[in-house]
């Protein structure tokens, strides 16, 4: 296919033009037909409709090389909201994160906000972004920011447009306190550097969920063109729409974590010392600030990674879960200043890991699982402080992801407080906190194991920056009567029964094959018929929440809703274990979430993780055939 390109004009072949309603007679790009009907309408549109040269530029360099494959990859597919909202890697196609589609996502939002806010126009739209970028597609999160800002403005929508990179949490905490009628965050949170997301939060300051998000989708298709004044980046400087809501809400947000804080005089006396590492990203400045509010001198930061950095340069990924392998300033540094805990932000600031100093030196670095263990223990005993009669704590509740360990379930049950578990993600988790707040329960704690922590109803999402202010009063109350952290959990798990779990993933990324590895499951050895073992475990119940089974309830159906966009199954063990294989809304990952759930009086715990163990191998070997299915193990794949 030869390709003649002229970059002075603006316009397409006229053989394609015919069929897409171009303007025949003035041409940029003189083609043959790609011989796929919808390719070249998707090719004519990107030309049309592009204004980034950089990225338009790449789209014209895949057509003069013929390379058809990654063109029908980039542009003949779109986005789509996953667990956090959109997210993709940066750069040209609409299946891509770019100016074009961030313009496109936010004119179907500003539609569907239309119909169902008549004051729109009155309580507008938040906005904020972190610090991604990437300079060969001239894309970054403040540009995004702002071309989304010129979207609403363009249509008279008020705009509440941070003026510098927040954490996450702000977004969905300024959308309450402005009683505005959404959020939006730019930001791929912990994603390799390449890629960039765009969440988007309802009214009540939780992310949106069904039916909201397939009704946005519609919206955007319909709305593909850009409109008049979308592209004009200036309106996000100049109109008189346009809000920095930055000091009201940085300023609103230390007063409600003030209430996350239940023992200021200890923080201001305690010798404990703090690292703080941002990854790189936006928390610095924002976690020494709740530190600050708590009474606590300043963590001290790792100065390598304190700065935003689009690159990461520090770590091959830029994910605090991935432990004590990327953390490795952050524990030379704190070995160096005599610091025995270190908090670790990722880089959107909304997770948070944490890291102990043994007394032999070593480190511990504490899993999502076993963080939520302490957190749940701390903010129940420091309910209980402030509530001496205990009346109410059958109305409180605590809240867990399915894939999450079942450890709060366990206290619940022996404490006399509610507990819940909902689908994975947080959207699930804080719509369903908005619920039980409207109905006057009151929430403690809510969790998910990959260590995203909501510590009370600040913010109804997870919030790396008042975590780390509640694990490190925690910390400086255990320090006071001569405990350590590891010492507590272990402690959790003799009163209420040892929970271990194992957690990992396999990378791979092939879409048919992840659906195809879940079909086999659903059609084992007969069509519609689950595995009843897995290697020498017997299985006895199974739950798929992509189809609704459930095998352990009357009816069959699952309690928790239908999640058709992604895969997963659990399986419940006669020896009490359970296993949950689900594919990541995120990244092209095949997650695995494990847990043994002992009974109190069960102490072995080298039985314990023996038997876990085997049971992880049987189901890797069994049903994930990791060789077959040419899957790529967490030890070698790239983050």
């Amino acid at each position: 296919m030869s390709v003649v390109v002229d970059s002075s004009r603006d316009k397409i072949s006229s053989n394609m033009g015919e069929r897409c309603g171009a303007d025949v007679n003035s041409n940029e790009i003189i083609m043959g037909s790609t011989g796929d009907k919808q390719l070249d309408t998707a090719i004519w549109q990107w030309l049309q409709w592009d204004k980034n040269p950089k990225t338009k530029a790449q789209i014209e360099s895949l057509l003069k090389s013929g390379k058809n494959r990654e063109l029908r990859e980039r542009l003949c597919s779109r986005m789509k909201f996953g667990t956090a909202g959109l997210r993709s890697s940066m750069g040209a196609g609409f299946s891509c994160i770019n100016d074009l589609t961030v313009i496109q996502s936010t004119q179907g939002i500003c539609r569907y906000l239309q119909t169902w806010f008549s004051d729109l126009q009155k309580r507008g739209v938040v906005v904020g972004y972190d610090t991604r970028g990437q300079m060969m597609s001239n894309c970054s999160s403040k540009r995004f920011a702002k071309l989304t800002a010129a979207v609403l403005l363009s249509q008279g929508v008020p705009v509440h447009l941070f003026s510098t990179y927040v954490p996450t949490p702000f977004v969905p905490f300024a959308v309450q306190q402005l009683k505005a009628t959404a959020g939006i965050m730019i930001t791929a949170s912990h994603n390799p550097k390449e890629d960039n997301g765009y969440k988007v939060y309802w009214e009540n300051g939780a992310q949106i969920t069904s039916p909201h998000d397939k009704e946005i989708l519609k919206c955007i298709e319909e709305n593909a063109e850009p409109w008049n004044d979308s592209w004009n980046e200036s309106l996000a400087d100049t109109s008189s729409l346009l809000q920095d809501p930055l000091k009201e809400i940085y300023n609103r947000y230390l007063e409600n974590v003030k209430d996350l804080c239940f023992h200021r005089e200890l923080n201001m006396k305690t010798t404990l010392r703090f690292v703080h590492t941002s990854f790189h990203g936006v928390g610095h400045d924002y976690v020494q600030l709740a530190f600050k509010a708590f009474g606590f001198a300043p963590p001290i930061p790792v100065p390598e990674q304190r700065d935003p950095d689009p690159d990461f340069s520090t770590v091959r990924c830029p994910n605090p879960e991935e432990g004590e392998s990327v953390l490795a300033l952050s524990l030379r540094l704190a070995e160096k200043e005599g610091a025995t805990v270190v908090l670790a932000t990722d880089p959107d600031a909304d997770r948070l890991a944490v890291a102990e100093q043994l007394e032999d030196g070593r480190w511990k670095v504490f899993t999502g699982n076993e963080m939520a263990a302490l957190f749940g223990w701390w903010l129940l005993t420091c309910w209980k402080e402030s509530h001496p009669q205990g009346n109410e704590l059958k109305n409180c509740y605590m809240l867990a992801t399915t894939v999450s360990s079942k450890i709060l379930q366990t206290i619940a049950q022996k404490e006399g407080f509610q507990f819940e578990e909902t689908l994975p993600g947080f959207k699930w988790i804080g719509n369903r906190v908005d619920t039980l707040m409207n109905n006057g329960k009151t929430v403690l704690f809510a969790f998910e194991e990959s260590i995203g922590f909501m510590c009370g109803t600040v913010v109804l999402d997870k919030d790396g920056v008042s975590a780390a202010a509640v694990a490190a009063e925690m910390a400086a109350f255990l320090k006071s009567k001569n405990i350590t952290m590891t010492q507590q959990l272990n402690r959790i798990y003799e009163m209420y029964g040892h929970h271990i779990s194992k957690t990992s993933y396999f990378v791979c990324n092939v879409p048919a094959t992840i659906e195809k590895m879940f079909e086999r499951l659903r059609n084992f050895k007969n069509t519609n018929s689950y595995p009843t073992s897995c290697g020498k475990y017997a299985i006895k119940h199974i739950r798929d929440c992509t189809t609704g089974y459930d095998s352990s309830q009357p009816n069959r159906k699952s309690v928790l809703p239908l999640s058709k966009s992604s895969q997963m199954i659990t399986f419940t063990f006669e020896n009490g274990c359970v296993a949950t294989i689900r594919s990541s809304g995120t990244e092209p990952k095949i997650k695995y979430y494990t847990e043994f759930c002992a009974s109190a009086g069960q102490s072995d715990t080298t039985y314990l993780e023996k038997e876990l163990t085997n049971l992880v191998n049987a189901l890797v070997e069994n049903f994930l055939e990791p060789v077959r299915n040419s899957l790529i193990w967490r030890s070698v794949s790239e983050c």
